[in-house]
């Protein structure tokens, strides 16, 4: 993903991405481990909880992996240990089946009434928005972005997606399906949930990624085992903590932390009933193969290389700082991100130029300080990945608007960068770098129509969006373009009720909507002869 926005969006109109509240206090001080070494770096919930013990959830018990096995986790500003998670292994998993199992087959959460299951599932969201501030700075600690913009976005849209789900629980019910064969017959169908779901979730939102899964899954009467990403595991143990808080049975929810392997394992489990996944195209095709031993129900949310359509009659103030949140929010780390600009030539250097000095606008820096706008890209890795695309787009020929480098001498931050008068050969152009890095291509009047031939020139289609005042061009051009979203004068933007997903491979599936309930549950017909 996923992406970020919704109700309390932070989409960029003008510098609104500055908007968000946090209350937090602002020294920042160097290792987290040692809280003492910066008083007043975190509030008082979010130190204790970073200088706790951190386990997995599995059957309502926090425990150890059974091997004893444990992995370190990084700050990314600073490439500090924040601390140690259990590694998990096979035993764990199936634990965990075994009791998300228990819990759906035998325990009380699929026997209690549609109207107990949306109340628990809204005291969570209650929850969720009272611990907010420590949720927004558990995650810039260990995902490195904005905590006022997480506490907005991340936290913020959480909320509003629990409460939205919660009203779904009753309201998912079958039809009277009328018979055409001899004799008098009674035909119904029910929605059924469709049972244990293993939910596999990316670094970039691990909160909201988490929440935009667990949602349906329980308004479905579904049980639940987390796998959150091994880079950024810790908003997930505290999310375990508060839907304990919440009153959820044992076994309903549990956590596994690990890498890839655990994953796997969760895929390959003969008694998981569906998987869940978001992150790289890859790894969503290995997932589609595990998944197949037992036929499991499979939805996933991919990658994208989303593209930023700007026509000449477009608003350019209000372009500008669209496009430019459509790229830089989160670092560019979203798979909707805009990182594809294709504008018409009138006004391809002013957009540069515009674009260009939102980047430099932008206050870099880490995440817990209240004025930052772009924390750094998740890991050393990943750092990596961005500045080796960084080099190919420059030997590539690429002019550099601003940006092309690191900031900074340590932690693994990236300038925002913009390159202009790229071209479809280019690997900046053809492959998605999950950072704040965009390629711009001038397209002139008798390109008009090839516009979304080219924007539809990818494998992926996740995102799109068009610039303009021209209502007839627009809703033309959104017609052609393959994506499963595509906004209109703005980027990014999702709303809980707005159902979210990709065509070609950026993915299988829906989320968010009512069309998130379908993924969680199936249909089954009941004919009677009278």
């Amino acid at each position: 993903m996923g992406s970020s926005g919704g109700n309390r969006t932070v989409h960029s109109l003008g510098r609104a991405w500055r908007g968000c509240e946090f209350t937090a206090p602002v020294q920042f001080g160097r290792k987290i481990m040692n809280i003492a070494v910066a008083p007043g770096l975190l509030g008082a919930e979010a130190a204790a909880f970073l200088r706790g013990k951190h386990q997995m959830l599995i059957d309502g018990k926090w425990v150890d992996s059974q091997s004893g096995k444990a992995f370190d986790v990084f700050d990314p500003a600073d490439g500090q240990k924040i601390t140690s998670v259990p590694e998990a292994g096979q035993a764990d998993v199936d634990l965990a089946v075994a009791a998300a199992r228990k819990a759906f087959d035998h325990g009380p959460w699929t026997r209690i009434t549609p109207t107990e299951r949306s109340v628990i599932i809204w005291r969570l969201a209650d929850l969720l928005d009272r611990h907010g501030d420590e949720l927004s700075q558990i995650e810039s600690v260990d995902n490195g972005k904005s905590a006022s913009q997480a506490r907005a976005v991340d936290v913020g849209f959480g909320v509003d997606l629990l409460r939205y789900m919660a009203g779904w629980c009753t309201k998912i019910g079958g039809d009277v399906i009328p018979m055409s064969v001899p004799g008098d017959w009674h035909a119904y169908t029910l929605r059924e949930p469709v049972g244990v779901c293993a939910q596999i979730v990316p670094w970039n939102f691990p909160l909201l990624m988490a929440i935009w899964k667990i949602a349906p899954a329980f308004a479905a009467g579904c049980t639940v085992v987390l796998k959150p990403a091994e880079q950024t595991p810790l908003s997930a143990i505290r999310l375990g903590q508060i839907i304990q808080e919440a009153g959820f049975p044992d076994g309903v929810f549990n956590v596994v932390t690990g890498d890839g392997r655990v994953g796997a394992a969760l895929v390959d489990h003969p008694d998981v009933d569906k998987v869940a996944f978001t992150g790289s195209t890859e790894v969503g095709k290995l997932i589609v193969k595990g998944s197949a031993g037992n036929l499991k129900k499979v939805s996933v949310e991919l990658g994208g290389k989303s593209p930023q359509i700007v026509f000449p009659d477009a608003d350019l103030d209000h372009t500008i700082s669209g496009t430019a949140s459509g790229i830089f929010f989160n670092s560019g780390q979203c798979c909707t991100a805009g990182s594809r600009i294709y504008a018409h030539k009138s006004i391809f250097d002013k957009l540069m130029a515009g674009l260009a000095d939102e980047a430099s606008k932008l206050k870099i820096g880490r995440g817990l300080l209240p004025d930052t706008d772009i924390g750094p890209v998740i890991s050393q890795e990943q750092f990596d990945k961005v500045s080796g695309y960084l080099e190919a787009g420059k030997r590539d020929g690429a002019e550099v608007v601003t940006g092309g480098e690191r900031w900074g001498t340590e932690g693994y931050f990236i300038k925002p960068t913009v390159f202009a008068h790229t071209n479809p050969q280019m690997s900046i152009v053809r492959e998605e770098i999950f950072g704040p890095v965009v390629c711009a291509m001038p397209f002139d009047d008798d390109q008009l129509e090839a516009i979304a031939l080219e924007a539809n020139n990818t494998p992926f289609g996740l995102g799109a969006s068009i610039w303009t005042r021209d209502a007839g061009i627009a809703h033309k051009l959104a017609r052609k373009i393959k994506a499963g979203t595509v906004w209109v004068n703005a980027h990014l933007t999702n709303d809980v009720a707005l159902p979210f997903g990709g065509f070609k491979q950026s993915g299988w599936g829906r989320e968010m909507g009512r069309e998130a309930i379908d993924l969680y549950t199936q249909v089954k017909s009941v004919a009677m002869r009278l």
